[in-house]
């Protein structure tokens, strides 16, 4: 019985994992929007490559530590990708196909995600130590943020729809989290014509505006957030079931 005990002690908790994966993301990324708002500011328009050199001078390092917890976000999400599929294929292994397609979409989407994080760091790299270039600021940012606007928002999208359609078919979290992934995910989609109405910093409708984080980047947070929350509180009442299952294991043998 010892032996069986310590082996369920031992074998990690896929729900533990996933809340705490889905907590931490949480967290970063709030502490994300934080660093920005609070000591990058918002950029200049890229036409005034003047004023975009010495505000990246000024921001230079800010930056730099936004895309470190980035780096850092995105490797908890990983861990919430594979925890969240392992969560729905331990409950429904025909599910499987699906939970694959919400993993892989968010696999791309880290993956173009850091991409994103690289071609800005090289714009705050333009401004450490050496003369800012406007034109090398403005080539990169124009190639980010529609990695982080409408790239992303099409890959969020089909990471939560494919979480709202194995919630309703496994059960795994409560119904009303698969109908909040669902809305989600078409908050998302909402925001990928941004990338059509230019680049301006003052226009929230613009790629990269202020409409992709509070349609996209904030609903994705709270959906995120959610989901750590729910399966935490689920875990312990999981954690009585296995070892009351495994003492009865004992008890027969």
């Amino acid at each position: 019985m010892v032996r069986i005990l310590r082996a369920e002690t031992l074998r990690p908790d896929v729900r533990r994992w996933t809340g705490i994966s889905a907590i931490a993301v949480a967290a970063l990324m709030a502490a994300e929007f934080v660093t920005q708002v609070t000591t990058v500011g918002t950029r200049p328009e890229l036409s005034q490559e003047g004023a975009l050199a010495e505000f990246m001078t000024a921001a230079a390092n800010p930056t730099l530590f936004v895309i470190l917890l980035d780096t850092f976000l995105m490797a908890a999400l990983i861990v919430f990708l594979a925890s969240f599929r392992q969560l729905i294929t331990h409950t429904r292994h025909d599910m499987q196909w699906v939970a694959d397609l919400g993993y892989g979409a968010g696999l791309v989407f880290v993956a173009i995600t850091l991409v994103g994080d690289a071609m800005d760091a090289g714009a705050a790299l333009d401004a450490v130590k050496q003369p800012a270039s406007g034109t090398v600021i403005r080539a990169l940012t124009e190639g980010h943020i529609v990695m982080f606007g409408s790239i992303g928002c099409v890959l969020t999208a089909l990471v939560v729809a494919a979480a709202g359609y194995v919630t309703f078919a496994s059960d795994v979290l409560p119904r009303w989290t698969g109908w909040f992934a669902f809305a989600v995910a078409a908050s998302n989609l909402v925001t990928v014509p941004a990338m059509f109405n230019g680049t301006s910093a003052t226009d929230p409708f613009s790629a990269g505006g202020g409409a992709v984080t509070a349609l996209a980047t904030f609903p994705f947070l709270a959906w995120v957030a959610v989901v750590g929350i729910v399966t935490i509180r689920g875990q312990r009442h999981h954690a009585a079931k296995r070892t009351a299952a495994a003492v009865g294991i004992a008890f027969v043998k």
